[in-house]
Order: C-alpha cells, then structure tokens, then sequence
C-alpha cells in the first residue's frame, strides 16, 4: 500500500511544484519528467554527423526545475563557451501508462507546447569524445523554456506545420513537424516501453537543422504553427 502524500510535511522548502501555465486559463500543468528525443528530424541528424535511416529513437532528460516560463529574461548558462539553440514541439503527457501501443498513444497526450532545448554544445561534444553522460550538456539550470501549453481537446494533435526559431530576429531554423523520423505516437510508444510514462511528463520531440550558437544578450523567438510562440532572452 502505497503512503498517502497528499499532505506531507517536509524538513526543508523547496519552493513550489514546477509548472507551466494553461493557454486561456488560471490553472497549471504540473511538470514531472522532462524527456528529449534526440536527433528526430533527418536533416539535423546529418548535421550531426549521423545517418537517420539506422537508428531507433533514444531519449535524455532534463530536471522539472529546468523549466523557464515564456516571455522572461535569464542569465546566460555557465561553465561554457558554446551555448545553442535547439527548438521543439513538446507533448505533455496527461494520462500515465506502459507499453502503449502506437494506435493509443494519443490518449495518453494532454496537450503540446512550444519548448527550447538549450545546449551546452562544448560539454556535451567532450563528454561524447569522452563516452561519458552528455547531462551536463543537456540538463543545467534554465535550459528547457517552454510555452504555456494548449490542450489537445482544443488544437487537436499537431502532425505538420511549420517550426522555427529566430535570433535577434533572423531564422536560424526551420523545419516541417512532418519531417521528424518518429512521430508522437510513435515516440509516447516506444518510450513507454521503456519506463512507465507518468501524468506530468514532458516529452521534447527534436529539433530540426540549423542549431547554432547564443550569445549574452540574444532575443531567441519560436514558433510552432497552430501551438505557439517562445520568447527567451538572455541577460548581458
């Protein structure tokens, strides 16, 4: 039997639930686990220096308290000199499960986001050289904004449209959600198979080519057509 900790107390504080806001609404979506798909989109897995018709889906993750609320400004990251960009379309999970199959899985989605998965690209290259963990590439404090999130009952289930980011104003990536290797279904299934997928999770579905460097200052805009609009800057 499992402790009922709806009302438990703690020995220290530690601040309030991650979350991230409801589109139109005074409610929020708890955030549990953030999950990243990686090198989802054909053209950035060349980029890379990969062959994306060879390999299966594979996942990192980020903590909850990465997360960073639209439209704020944050300190540029730490400990590195090559910090890039990488722009999403995010699920969030609504309903938990294991071994979903493909057929199903969209029951299991409450809704999409517009998400950045913030890189530290130099720690990640040399922990790749290295054969070691690529967390501290991926997973630091304030790498993974993302949008207030729309509900699937409201926007359906995106499958194509475009995905963009801009730097200062420029486009620095563009893709097609219709390009990426795995689909959403195929992701929640595959996954699931994996672990047991939890209400609150978070998935990042890759990121199409084009990634590449920002700078203390930079003004990053994406765009994920019929979810939304990210804006992230970062301090001087």
């Amino acid at each position: 039997m499992k402790d009922d900790l709806r009302n438990v107390k703690y020995v220290i504080d530690i601040g309030p639930l991650p979350s991230l806001p409801i589109a139109g609404s005074e409610l929020r979506f708890p955030v549990g686990r953030i999950y990243c798909v990686g090198r989802n989109y054909a053209d950035h897995a060349r980029e890379m220096g990969h062959d994306p018709n060879r390999e299966p889906p594979f996942f990192f993750m980020k903590p909850a308290n990465s997360i960073v609320q639209n439209n704020s400004t944050i300190g540029f990251p730490v400990a590195t000199k090559e910090v890039h960009h990488e722009i999403e379309l995010v699920v969030a999970i609504g309903k938990g499960g294991k071994d979903i199959a493909v057929e199903k899985s969209l029951d299991h989605v409450w809704g999409y986001g517009v998400g950045l998965d913030m890189t530290r690209r130099d720690l990640q290259g040399a922990a790749k050289k290295a054969g070691r963990p690529w967390e501290m590439g991926k997973s630091f404090d304030e790498s993974a904004p993302c949008t207030a999130l729309r509900p699937a009952t409201e926007i359906g289930h995106p499958a194509k449209g475009a995905i963009w980011v801009k730097v200062n104003g420029q486009v620095k990536q563009q893709g097609d959600l219709s390009q990426q290797i795995w689909n959403v279904q195929e992701q929640i299934a595959y996954l699931s198979r994996l672990i047991t997928l939890q209400p609150g999770d978070l998935i990042y579905t890759g990121t199409p080519a084009g990634v590449g460097p920002v700078n203390p200052g930079d003004k990053l805009e994406g765009h994920v057509d019929g979810v939304g609009d990210l804006t992230i800057t970062y301090a001087r």
